[in-house]
């Protein structure tokens, strides 16, 4: 897979670049640079608005690539994808477009610890702005949440259940569909945010019976500033647009207007057309590999780098140990973790340091910080070998003896 990346072939520091940061953002292939790059080089206008050849060219591309997105994530009709910017975009439409509409005091929104700020503040405002009250799923020592404390928060005044599909720091994978169950039985929808699980395992959104589903490109090999929001019709159909302006109107009088069918109404604007094409492509390349064979190497993988890094003496790993997505988040020691990541350059090897944008968690977790190595297609064992292998260099660096 690592021939399909041209950014992949260079050195860092003197050293082969080892790319483990794939839960901030994946690296693009060859075949998705080259449809973008065709898109500005052949087809580049605006959509659904010229009737000149290049206008229906890239209105067909970009409608072309909504429907994929549609068959990915198995969604009934491609009027229920809405293209946005990322998940961040997508679960502000529905915490500033459904959530501000239907919400009155005393009703609850019920969350987890583990969100990314993505999936947490929309809802803090949302409460705020309606008298709703934020609710928390308690998590497990393993960084897991059971259906018992399911059971137990979600009650029947909760509106929405909001939740991740799999966790950017912790690797827990949620089970949405059973969460989804408990929701629906009580009279909530259910939002999950898929950032960091569309491009890692198949995802059915019929299946898992979801009311809006978020996913961001940029983390499934397509370009940054395109993620697509899936939502049930009914749902969709009943909220107002959050952004007004051009593409979305039906008509417009001097004093009021009225706004274009599913799904256009919630596109205002020229949208993300380049990107669209780029997520296109993406899904095209994620399709011929194949979920299920990422998923299996991903967990092998895993399991490898687990077995790994518990090797190494003063390193801690956080999460569950045994059914988890393909990362894994550390500290080592009383190193810091942006000490950790520097160091970690000097020798090549990319990960993220910091909160991961999930601060609560942070502190749940009892840390300011920790450092994430994240695996994706084009990752192998030689990279958690070299991963293993700096970590100790890092450890003498900063005064540890050597593990022997």
């Amino acid at each position: 897979m690592k021939s399909e990346f041209p950014i992949l072939h260079q050195d860092i520091n003197g050293h082969p670049l080892v790319y483990l940061d794939n839960a901030a953002t994946t690296q693009k292939p060859r075949s998705v640079i080259e449809a973008v790059k065709k898109y500005y080089e052949w087809d580049n206008a605006n959509v659904h608005r010229g009737v000149h050849t290049l206008g229906s060219r890239a209105t067909d591309a970009y409608e072309g690539a909504r429907e994929k997105v549609a068959r990915f994530i198995n969604a009934p009709a491609s009027r229920q994808v809405i293209f946005t910017r990322g998940t961040t975009t997508a679960l502000n439409i529905v915490a500033s477009g459904y959530a501000r509409q239907t919400l009155r005091e005393g009703d609850e929104i019920v969350i987890t610890p583990m969100e990314h700020h993505s999936n947490l503040i929309p809802w803090q405002q949302a409460a705020k702005a309606t008298g709703a009250t934020l609710k928390y799923i308690p998590l497990q020592p393993d960084g897991t949440i059971s259906l018992e404390d399911v059971e137990e928060t979600v009650t029947e005044r909760t509106k929405i259940v909001s939740i991740t599909y799999v966790s950017n720091v912790l690797g827990t994978i949620n089970p949405i569909a059973k969460i989804a169950e408990i929701a629906h039985r009580k009279g909530a929808i259910i939002v999950v945010d898929g950032a960091q699980s569309t491009p890692h395992i198949k995802v059915d959104v019929q299946a898992l019976d979801v009311d809006f589903y978020s996913l961001s490109g940029h983390k499934m090999c397509a370009p940054t500033g395109i993620g697509a929001l899936y939502g049930k019709a009914q749902l969709l159909e009943r909220m107002e647009p959050v952004e007004f302006g051009g593409e979305m109107i039906d008509f417009v009088e001097l004093q009021d207007s009225t706004w274009k069918e599913l799904p256009w109404k919630f596109e205002g604007g020229t949208p993300i057309i380049a990107g669209a094409v780029g997520l296109g492509a993406a899904i095209d390349f994620l399709e011929q590999i194949g979920l299920h064979n990422i998923d299996q190497h991903e967990k092998k993988l895993t399991r490898y780098a687990m077995e790994r890094l518990s090797n190494i003496d003063g390193l801690t790993i956080y999460g569950p140990r045994e059914e988890r997505a393909g990362l894994v988040t550390f500290n080592l020691g009383d190193v810091h973790p942006h000490d950790v990541a520097t160091v970690l350059d000097t020798e090549g090897i990319a990960v993220r340091a910091g909160h991961h944008c999930c601060q609560p968690l942070m502190r749940w977790l009892k840390v300011s910080a920790t450092a994430r190595a994240s695996f994706y297609l084009y990752n192998t064992e030689q990279d958690v070998d070299r991963l293993a292998e700096a970590l100790v260099k890092t450890k003498e660096f900063f005064g540890y003896e050597p593990i022997r």
